[in-house]
């Protein structure tokens, strides 16, 4: 079966991509920092493979690496993400923050794309998946605020394009998502989406991957959505 590395698994979309993933018969390589999360996934029905995973950490992305070799992974879902404490707006801001935020939400995924491509590379499927916001969007950027998050998702989508752009020749599809606004931690409880609806609405798309849709930026309802 089919293969998928999912970042930042231990809670939200991350612990129900790994469910919905696992009950359909993926092998699935978890990864997150809680272990008491690890527990928690490979307790769940299915192929599941916890790894300890602080994304900011260059020695545990290099561990994970060596650890894989040269296993194929069909599918790599760069979900791991914060929505940073200090929101707002202009007085909110602080190196620490925008900092953070972008450790987490841009340069992590492009540092783990960096060491997994081969793997990609090596898969039957070859597809790389990256989890972005709407607040990503410069253009749908009309309320303000959020300036260390959305600063982070536009970076995230901009390194994930070039991402595309440099592995198409591989054979690799690259895509960033919007979920939408999802009942999670990050989300609240007044999001009107479900986790296991936004993640079905997620595999939907994933499910259709194709290379003419490759370095593109979609909602979690299959639309494009605008830079």
């Amino acid at each position: 079966m089919a293969t998928v590395l999912i970042t930042g698994a231990g809670r939200g979309l991350g612990f129900e991509f790994t469910r919905q993933y696992a009950a359909d018969e993926w092998t699935v390589l978890a990864t997150c920092r809680n272990p008491v999360a690890a527990a928690m996934l490979e307790d769940l029905d299915g192929d599941v493979a916890a790894f300890d995973l602080d994304v900011t950490r260059a020695e545990q992305i290099a561990a994970l690496a060596h650890a894989l070799g040269e296993r194929p992974i069909d599918l790599l879902i760069n979900n791991a993400g914060i929505m940073p404490a200090e929101r707002g707006g202009l007085s909110a801001v602080d190196d620490a923050t925008l900092h953070d935020a972008m450790a987490v939400n841009a340069f992590a995924p492009l540092h783990l794309v960096e060491v997994l491509a081969g793997n990609v590379a090596a898969s039957d499927l070859k597809r790389i998946v990256a989890i972005s916001s709407n607040m990503a969007s410069i253009g749908d950027n009309t309320e303000g605020g959020d300036f260390a998050y959305r600063a982070s998702k536009a970076a995230l989508n901009s390194l994930m394009r070039g991402v595309a752009i440099e592995l198409a020749p591989r054979g690799i599809t690259t895509i960033m998502i919007n979920p939408g606004w999802v009942r999670t931690d990050m989300g609240g409880r007044d999001a009107p989406l479900t986790v296991a609806d936004s993640v079905a609405a997620l595999r939907a798309i994933i499910d259709r991957l194709s290379p003419d849709m490759n370095g593109r930026y979609y909602n979690h309802d299959g639309t494009e959505l605008g830079w």
